[in-house]
């Protein structure tokens, strides 16, 4: 099988490189160095070239603040390029694996974990780009697996663990959100789940959207709290405040669990809970040091 993996540079696609190592499948890992995307030329060239049997799709804008001016930038990789990576992979006979968002449900005043068949209502050019992205996989009639998630770190890039140990690290005090409940996503757990569903195979019965993210719930509050704790940033005190004490021009989701039994029981997965990552991704960066 071979496999192409596009945003390779990201943290996902990082952690897919790391753990690919496992797997006998043929890779080749691209970014917008090797391939670009948004060329429909390009794109169905290499998938040919290469035979390409999956495309498991990274790359992204995901900076949620800058899409509000950027919205045809951002709509240019969320939507038109993954448009041209469906309609490539329906033209090879190929199937696509594509990262989305929780922020499909910005608008949505939830209290209970989102499932798949939940409305979805985005708030800001992220979200609205992102979903529409999903809806041109769908309508390319491409074999396609829309992998849903939240809260994505690691210990590549730029993310919230990574601001946030050195936030507790350096600062006497800091403030951090409460009134937004989600669940942090290991990258590492993510990858290995993609590629043990991507090696199971991906048939007409199994195709269709997912959301995948670690187990349990808390807000960025509780998760700075854990973040310090498990790093021995003790001095810092970390006060919590309301969301609207940052203004935005994002209306971020409130409440974005996402409901996970259908990739568990689909596909046989168990998922850590989140402090368990954690602590992973905590030691990992470590070691690093």
């Amino acid at each position: 099988m071979n496999i192409l993996v596009t945003g390779s540079h990201g943290q996902l696609g990082t952690h897919l490189q790391l753990s690919s190592a496992r797997f006998s499948e043929a890779f080749f890992f691209t970014d917008i160095d090797t391939l670009d995307i948004t060329n429909d030329i390009d794109v169905q060239s290499f998938l040919s070239h290469h035979n390409i049997d999956v495309v498991i799709n990274c790359a992204a804008y995901t900076n949620v603040d800058k899409a509000e001016e950027e919205e045809s930038q951002a709509d240019k990789v969320n939507h038109q390029a993954v448009k041209i990576l469906a309609e490539a992979c329906h033209t090879h006979n190929a199937t696509l694996v594509h990262i989305s968002t929780d922020y499909v449900f910005g608008g949505n005043k939830n209290n209970t974990p989102c499932t798949e068949m939940q409305p979805t209502n985005p708030t800001g050019a992220y979200g609205r780009t992102k979903l529409l992205g999903e809806n041109a996989i769908i309508n390319s009639g491409c074999r396609y697996l829309i992998i849903r998630t939240s809260w994505l770190y690691s210990e590549f890039g730029k993310n919230f663990v990574r601001t946030m140990l050195n936030v507790t690290g350096s600062k006497k005090t800091c403030k951090v959100v409460y009134d937004q409940i989600g669940t942090p996503t290991y990258a590492g757990d993510l990858a290995q789940a993609i590629l043990h569903i991507v090696s199971a195979g991906i048939d007409e019965c199994s195709q269709g959207i997912y959301n995948y993210s670690n187990e349990g719930v808390c807000s960025w509050f509780d998760f700075t709290h854990e973040i310090a704790r498990q790093a021995g940033h003790t001095e810092c005190d970390i006060q919590p405040c309301l969301s609207s004490e940052y203004p935005s021009t994002v209306i971020r989701p409130a409440y974005s669990v996402l409901d996970k039994s259908k990739i568990k029981q689909t596909f046989g997965l168990k998922i850590p809970y989140w402090t368990l990552s954690l602590a992973q991704c905590i030691q990992n960066l470590q070691k690093q040091a």
